[in-house]
């Protein structure tokens, strides 16, 4: 694919994409994350180009890690973890500063999608919007809520981004 041919409707192909895993234990050498290789593997295969994943401690680690990413600039930022209700669950509380718009229909449809495996998906206070062009998304922390999340934002994904990039297809 030429690199200055416009994007097809719907193609994700050469955009980049960024990936923060908010987890204190892993970030600390205590556990090996799993959610992080999961996020990029999903990335890869929808033809994104993910850097790589940025493991920080819960809290303000994420915020700076979220804005370190949009200087550069990427197509989607992921986050995984962080969005419980424990005291350190900050991830919402530094992603929704950053966001220009919300979008609220891509949680609402996580949390529907994972409360049909398990009644703790309605506690997850994640939040997904833009960033300018940049789509971000805080998926939980374990590996099935993040494949569930990923699940959802299959069929949209492409559009999205499309859409905040400003060629809606027409």
């Amino acid at each position: 694919m030429n690199t200055t041919e416009p994007h097809r409707h719907g193609d994700v192909t050469g955009r980049k994409a960024g990936v923060v895993i908010a987890s204190t234990r892993a970030a600390a050498g205590m556990y090996q994350d799993e959610t992080g290789p999961v996020i990029i593997d999903w990335l890869t295969e929808h033809g994104f180009e993910p850097f790589p994943a940025m493991v920080v401690p819960d809290g303000e680690p994420v915020g700076a890690a979220i804005r370190a990413l949009l200087t550069q600039r990427p197509a989607v930022v992921i986050t995984s973890g962080g969005t419980g209700l424990n005291a350190d669950d900050l991830t919402p509380e530094m992603t929704l500063p950053l966001l220009d718009r919300e979008i609220p229909g891509i949680m609402e449809g996580m949390r529907q999608a994972g409360r049909a495996k398990t009644p703790m998906a309605m506690l997850s206070r994640g939040y997904a919007g833009a960033a300018g062009s940049t789509f971000i998304v805080n998926l939980p922390g374990s590996p099935k809520g993040v494949m569930d999340g990923l699940t959802v934002l299959d069929p949209v994904i492409g559009h999205l981004c499309d859409q905040l990039e400003g060629s809606n297809g027409h």
